[in-house]
């Protein structure tokens, strides 16, 4: 099963929002700084809107460490200038693209991305969230871009010990996607590397019935053309098998892989 164009999905056009805070905790979160790796327009690649014009937040800062992280200087070695709030919409503001993705790392980490997103619906843009679902915040958000992350995503325990034990203790947080799924418009994206993934992903639905299948997309694990091309060759039938979305990552066909992209 292939993902429709993002005209033939239902988003809901109102962001879920969250009970208004009226202590001194937001202004105090408005104005601490934030680490940002990087804030560029790209076409979004993954997901119900593909093809769709976005500006891209990347938030620097993880706690996983995947092993097939393609984004390391947002985790493994975050790096990026600590910008507050104001200086993020005020670098958005240089875009035309009307949709915000904000990613990571993790953003979900901070509390500043709940002003942050705010601030984003109130200025009129569509906001997605990219979060592997293990932290919960009141954001303001269209779209809760979850990727939860199967086993196949742990780093080698004698490599990374440390990382081994925390990764596998943080990655699967039930309760967290629970209540993302019953609060926010969501796609569920499982990243596959080998076809026994998939056993993986449907012992993860059974136990969280609440999940629609119909949100659910299997991308396949790769950072060059060459790589996604073999995965998709077994993917898009098992897809069509279980009745999942298939989910390209296309930025790597249009652009390769790489930063800013």
């Amino acid at each position: 099963m292939s993902v429709e164009h993002p005209s033939q999905i239902h988003t809901p056009s109102m962001a879920f929002v969250p009970k208004a805070d009226t202590s001194g905790a937001a202004e105090q979160r408005l104005a601490q700084p934030l680490r940002i790796a990087e804030i560029f327009q790209s076409r979004q690649g993954e997901g119900f809107l593909t093809g769709t014009e976005s500006v891209f937040i990347r938030v620097s800062g993880c706690n996983l460490r995947c092993r097939f992280c393609d984004t390391p200087y947002a985790s493994w070695e975050p790096e990026g200038p600590l910008l507050t709030v104001e200086e993020i919409l005020r670098r958005v503001e240089n875009f035309p693209a009307r949709h915000i993705v904000l990613t990571g790392g993790e953003p979900m980490m901070f509390p500043q991305v709940v002003p942050l997103t705010r601030h984003l619906s109130d200025r009129g843009y569509h906001v997605t969230v990219e979060t592997a679902g293990t932290v919960y915040r009141p954001v303001q958000c269209h779209l809760m871009s979850i990727s939860p992350k199967l086993s196949n995503s742990t780093p080698d325990r004698e490599l990374h010990p440390r990382w081994w034990k925390e990764h596998e203790r943080r990655r699967h947080q039930p309760d967290v996607i629970r209540r993302l799924v019953r609060e926010y418009p969501y796609q569920i994206k499982f990243v596959i590397d080998r076809p026994e993934d998939v056993d993986e992903v449907e012992r993860y639905l059974r136990a969280l019935p609440e999940i629609d299948r119909n949100r659910v997309l299997l991308m396949p694990q790769g950072t060059d053309q060459e790589a996604l091309g073999e995965k998709m060759t077994w993917l898009e039938p098992i897809c069509q098998q279980h009745g999942f979305r298939l989910c390209p990552r296309k930025h790597i066909e249009w652009y390769g892989p790489g930063r800013g992209k």
